[in-house]
């Protein structure tokens, strides 16, 4: 009798897509990996419990293999022979950034030897620093495009400079990172003036929340820098916390899923989506579950570009 795959049966993978223990022998196109670790937060944690309903959540959508049917563009979507495999978690060990950023790093290098493009579920933002560092595997400058509500290119907090407040100014210090993009800005809590002041010396391109909605979609891609190779780093809290409640720092004048769908295929027309991730869901603060449920879709729309740029 053939299987049904229902979403309640079965492992709980992302999408249902099959699972691979040994990176060493990955066959895929996307690799997705988690890093449940929230470390780097310095006020409501939680973020740690996201990879597992996050994937919990995808099962709800994805039916592995199979991959689903969109009436929008009359297609057949991430099915057979595109290949997406789960890779589990990166060993994490809590308060330890040095052992876990390294298992990290090291889990975006393998993915990417073994010509994968690699999907990362955190965690909190600090995370986007391995994965950041890991794209030097790539060998080519990558331009790196955030959506979220903060700036985090703060430089250190007391001794810290690897907290979740950090990824974009460590990533602006790697000779193999370029250009830069952050959609979505607003609020309290958005860094200092300084900070502010360092990106745009960096040259990064602000947009704040505000902004996206008064230039709409094609305006927001005409700012976007032109690069071969686009990374990804997708803060649960850039969209509107209406659909994001679970996280923890949510604002409100945020971003919504169709808006960041068509921005994300925007970029996927301009150049290669060589890595995403994201983060900050924290699903303790989301009893209903629609932030997981938002993540989810997000990383499938993601792969839905990845599919048609490997076409």
């Amino acid at each position: 009798m053939m299987s049904l795959n229902l979403p309640v049966t079965g492992i709980c993978s992302f999408g249902k897509y099959p699972v691979c223990n040994d990176m060493d022998k990955l066959e895929a196109d996307v690799a997705v990996l988690g890093v449940p670790c929230d470390f780097g937060v310095g006020f409501m944690s939680g973020a740690r419990l996201a990879p597992r309903r996050i994937r919990e959540a995808s099962t709800q959508y994805g039916r592995g293999t199979a991959g689903f049917y969109d009436f929008g563009s009359d297609r057949q979507r991430l099915a057979a022979p595109f290949r997406i495999v789960d890779c589990g978690d990166a060993d994490i060990l809590h308060g330890d950034y040095e052992y876990t950023f390294r298992n990290v790093e090291e889990g975006v290098r393998k993915i990417i030897r073994r010509g994968a493009v690699p999907i990362v579920l955190g965690g909190d933002h600090s995370i986007s620093i391995p994965v950041g560092r890991g794209l030097e595997e790539l060998g080519e400058e990558v331009c790196v495009i955030q959506f979220d509500a903060h700036l985090d290119w703060s430089d250190h907090v007391g001794p810290l400079k690897t907290g979740n407040g950090n990824p974009m100014r460590r990533m602006s210090e790697m000779s193999h990172i370029g250009p830069m993009a952050q959609i979505g800005l607003r609020g309290m809590g958005s860094s200092k003036k300084e900070d502010f002041r360092a990106a745009r010396n960096y040259g990064s391109v602000l947009i704040s929340a505000r902004e996206a909605a008064e230039l709409g979609v094609k305006g927001v891609l005409e700012r976007i820098p032109k690069a071969k190779k686009y990374y990804l780093t997708i803060d649960i809290d850039g969209f509107d916390m209406s659909i994001a409640p679970g996280v923890a720092s949510p604002l409100p004048g945020g971003l919504f899923y169709d808006q960041v769908c068509d921005l994300i295929s925007g970029i996927a027309g301009m150049g290669r989506i060589v890595a995403a991730d994201i983060v900050e869901v924290a699903p303790v603060y989301d009893p209903s579950g629609i932030t997981v449920r938002l993540a989810a879709l997000t990383l499938l729309h993601v792969f839905s570009m990845i599919e048609e740029q490997r076409r």
